[in-house]
């Protein structure tokens, strides 16, 4: 086990998979995992901590609203699984396990009345940010408290279309073929969720605050997965008791595969999981098959809508403000509305820059495709829930701006950039409850959903884009803007 402070600074990818077994493909893996799904009436639901959790499936719904008829719709939709996005990282404590306990025990009463077996998926960020343990902790106690509890807790924070893999316990961050311990990314220096470990036993004790030994974590290697197969992979969490944590190392899809074979091997034997995992895990959970980016016209299928569109940019990490530097240069006729921070945190001025703020972008929209962004400078409080304010504070002005001009300006199609933001935007914004996954515009990122319209039949096949923060190149948001356009080349 690699040690966070001995961890290189960073690695190629030659250099990780150095003296590694060779790949183990599993045949038909992601049938076998559908069909055992379908066989044994198990689903999954994805508790998603914000909206970018989808962006390694296609077909499938997600929830914004837990009610029982909201549930119902979502168990009658093709497939066996669905998301439930609870946005609990851009709460509070307090706020986060009470909206994980709701929401789970909506789940459990919606699941029981069905008959149905649900796995659970605390999907969480790649780049180990979030409320962990914090939601995790409410979901092994409320399992333990009904007589269900979990044998073991599996914390894969895989993304591998961003580069996010786990080797030796390390977790990377991966641009290129350069791959930095995620303890020394920018990423573990987040304002409200920071920490500094790199592997995964290590960081399990650090935001457990000691109470959990990086010792006492399992690690499922790749010389198990890829060695021992499902077999091994079944054996090492058979072993598991209490809700033990397990690290599980991941480089590509192949290797996930065989993870989850191994897990319903041992589910077959009457083990439980709880899987906290980053984007990747959800699509091997389900079964998934890979599918190729979405075309514009995949997207417009029922025909093209009337207005302009929309991107809103709420997210500050340096790569969405490279992001938005280059959409300005590369797309010349978007529009710009920028939301000023300062004047907004500011009670004597916040109520004039809402109003300059909204007239100019229904007015902007008028004419073009818009940009509405908020100031680029970060301003952080003097404590990770102070900070936490102010981002909320933020993203609820750009989410009234974005409602505003959905009832003015009817956008053709929304761009969301940043996770709370595209939360915000998602349910107040644009009011949804309920939407199908189309899909991505780019391998394995930034995810399409097609509103449902359940309350506004209008929307219904608004196309809405989910990007994160922390993924893409610095052309990506452009690229994205032009194929929703439909400029660019199919």
């Amino acid at each position: 086990m690699s040690s966070s402070h001995n961890a290189p600074s960073a690695r190629t990818m030659d250099e990780l998979t150095a003296g590694l077994p060779p790949v183990l493909s599993v045949p038909n893996a992601r049938r076998t995992i559908r069909e055992t799904n379908a066989g044994g009436n198990r689903w999954v639901v994805v508790l998603d901590d914000d909206p970018t959790g989808s962006q390694a499936v296609h077909d499938v719904p997600v929830l914004t609203s837990w009610s029982a008829e909201d549930l119902e719709w979502a168990f009658e939709q093709p497939g066996r699984g669905f998301f439930i996005l609870t946005n609990s990282r851009g709460f509070n404590d307090d706020e986060a396990r009470e909206r994980v306990a709701e929401v789970s025990d909506a789940v459990e009463c919606a699941a029981a009345s069905r008959g149905a077996d649900v796995t659970l998926i605390a999907r969480g960020d790649s780049t180990l940010r979030g409320h962990y343990p914090l939601e995790t902790d409410v979901l092994v106690e409320r399992a333990a408290a009904a007589g269900t509890p979990f044998h073991a807790l599996l914390l894969a924070p895989a993304y591998f279309a961003a580069g996010r893999i786990t080797v030796d316990d390390v977790h990377y961050v991966g641009t290129g073929d350069s791959f930095v311990p995620v303890g020394q990314s920018n990423y573990a220096k987040d304002a409200t969720f920071g920490f500094s470990s790199s592997t995964l036993p290590d960081y399990i004790e650090e935001k457990t605050h000691g109470n959990i030994r990086a010792a006492d974590v399992v690690s499922i290697g790749l010389d198990d997965i890829r060695s021992g197969g499902p077999e091994r992979i079944r054996d090492i969490l058979l072993g598991c008791s209490k809700a033990q944590p397990v690290a599980v190392n991941l480089l590509e899809e192949a290797d996930l595969d065989v993870v989850v074979l191994g897990m319903l091997l041992a589910e077959e034997q009457g083990a439980r999981f709880l899987i906290r995992g980053g984007p990747s895990l959800p699509g091997a959970r389900l079964g998934i098959a890979p599918k190729g980016p979405l075309r514009h016209d995949e997207i417009f299928a029922a025909g093209a809508r009337p207005g302009h569109g929309l991107v809103v940019v709420g997210s500050h990490v340096e790569l969405t403000t490279r992001q938005v530097s280059h959409l300005n240069t590369e797309v010349p006729d978007l529009e710009t509305v920028v939301l000023d921070v300062p004047r907004l945190l500011d009670p004597a001025s916040a109520d004039a820059e809402f109003e300059r703020c909204a007239t100019a972008l229904v007015s902007a929209l008028g004419r073009t495709d818009t940009l509405l962004a908020s100031s680029r400078e970060q301003i952080v409080g003097d404590s990770g829930h102070s900070s936490l304010v102010i981002a909320q504070t933020v993203s609820a002005a750009l989410v009234s701006l974005t409602a505003r001009a959905v009832r003015e300006a009817s956008p053709s199609w929304v761009i969301a950039k940043g996770g709370i933001t595209s939360s915000d935007v998602a349910t107040d914004g644009l009011r949804i409850r309920r939407a199908i996954v189309a899909g991505q515009l780019f391998p394995g990122i930034v995810s399409v959903w097609l509103h449902a319209g359940e309350d506004d039949p209008a929307l219904s096949g608004l196309p809405y884009v989910v990007f994160a923060g922390n993924v893409g190149s610095d052309e990506t948001l452009a690229e994205a803007v032009r194929i929703l356009r439909g400029d660019a080349a199919d």
